[in-house]
């Protein structure tokens, strides 16, 4: 069984990673969509938010897990028995800092794969950051969620 793990903050869910989800299911058994708990974070969203959020997107999707994780992301991996760790890239920038993540899991845990998709192009504008600076100031984010979470957000 191929089992992936597509960790992040999810502050919040977006289009992008929705797109790269889907996209990715067909490379995948089972996805494990995991909030890691990062300290250095400011979330804006609580952890239970988070997670509501999540499961009220994928929780009719029964390849799709939703769980949650602190420590190194390889060792959930291993807890999860999962041999890949999936990754989105909307730019250079994202990639850059997600090569030297990916090199350095890798040198912890060789067995683990770190696999790469390219964000549809017309998402690749569209981040957590960007969401929440306009949720903060008042505007509709309606465009860059989920279809599951327009109202709830």
């Amino acid at each position: 069984m191929k089992i992936a793990l597509f960790p992040g903050s999810f502050d919040p869910i977006t289009i992008g990673h929705h797109d790269i989800l889907q996209r990715a299911k067909v490379m995948f058994d089972r996805i494990y969509v995991s909030i890691g708990k990062n300290s250095t974070k400011h979330c804006m969203f609580t952890l239970d938010e988070r997670m509501h959020f999540l499961h009220l997107c994928f929780d009719n999707d029964p390849q799709i897990i939703i769980s949650q994780y602190a420590g190194l992301t390889v060792d959930f991996c291993a807890e999860i028995q999962a041999q890949f760790i999936l990754r989105g890239l909307r730019s250079d920038a994202d990639f850059e800092y997600e090569k030297n993540i990916a090199q350095i899991n890798k040198e912890i845990a060789p067995s683990i794969e770190t696999i790469f998709m390219v964000c549809n192009p017309a998402y690749s504008a569209i981040s957590s950051t960007i969401v929440k600076d306009i949720k903060r100031n008042g505007g509709n984010i309606s465009r860059y969620i989920p279809k599951a979470l327009n109202g709830i957000i």
